[in-house]
């Protein structure tokens, strides 16, 4: 694959997000080939246990905005469909989190069932400081995960989290150096190998549906929506514009548009 390495040890499936030299931002290619590549690993008996990871010690720094292309909608269904196929995993899934993991590289991350990160590991919901709304899952992982109020004070303000910040507010399962990563990582994931498979997929399945409400689809689907119309209006725009010239944007007072 042109955007992802996945390597397989025994039960554990091992997928590595590589494009270090965008601090593995996810472009189209990326979005199509995550989705692909989970929906493999749901179809593959072996694979027991699925670890999401980034190269070049950083996780992901959210979409590529110089990728984006113009068909908003689109270009946000194969970004959701990303998500959903993580979500609807049946195996235990883990984050192994260094460096940057913001925007949809955090809710990419918030995704998986258990996120270990080293005590250097930065996380921020972005969004808002490219004009954007939160995506990949966000508006229905954050309010479960840290309830609604400290959802929106994270997605309002797009703040930068260290790592125990992050783990401090129950968004990080284990914090270890960056030493202890790899072998904690490891040990987690022989554990579940080794642990009863159907067990531990119903335990997932259950505490999931517990929490669901209105669901991840609904979710993804006003994302999208929400999404699009941020990438179509002005501000987007200017945002995307003042990103690449590497300047601070200049947004101008508009209406805002409905989900």
């Amino acid at each position: 694959m042109e955007t992802l390495k996945v390597d397989r040890n025994d039960g554990v499936v091992t997928v590595t997000m590589s494009r270090p030299e965008k601090k593995n931002a996810a472009n189209e290619t990326m979005w199509r080939e995550l989705a692909e590549t989970f929906t493999a690993v749901e179809r593959n008996d072996q694979d027991r246990v699925l670890v999401l990871t980034g190269a070049g010690g950083d996780f992901c720094s959210g979409a590529d905005l110089a990728g984006m292309r113009e068909d908003a909608l689109r270009y946000m269904a194969d970004a959701g469909e990303a998500a959903r196929t993580l979500h609807a995993l049946t195996i235990p899934t883990i984050a192994k989190v260094d460096g940057v993991a913001v925007g949809a590289g955090w809710n990419l991350a918030l995704g998986c069932d258990l996120v270990v990160a080293t005590d250097r590991a930065r996380f921020s919901q972005i969004f808002v400081r490219r004009a954007l709304s939160v995506d990949m899952g966000g508006s229905w992982l954050l309010p479960k995960l840290v309830g609604i109020q400290k959802a929106k004070e994270i997605a309002f303000f797009g703040d930068m989290y260290s790592a125990a910040e992050a783990a401090e507010l129950g968004l990080v399962t284990r914090l270890v150096t960056a030493d202890e990563l790899d072998d904690t990582v490891d040990a987690m994931a022989r554990r579940l190998v080794d642990g009863p498979a159907q067990a531990l997929s119903l335990a997932k399945q259950l505490l999931d549906a517990s929490a669901e409400g209105g669901g991840m689809e609904a979710a993804l689907r006003r994302e999208a929506h929400a999404q699009a119309n941020n990438i179509n209006g002005d501000d987007a725009k200017e945002a995307k514009a003042a990103f690449l010239e590497k300047r601070a944007p200049v947004f101008r007072p508009g209406a805002a548009a409905a989900v």
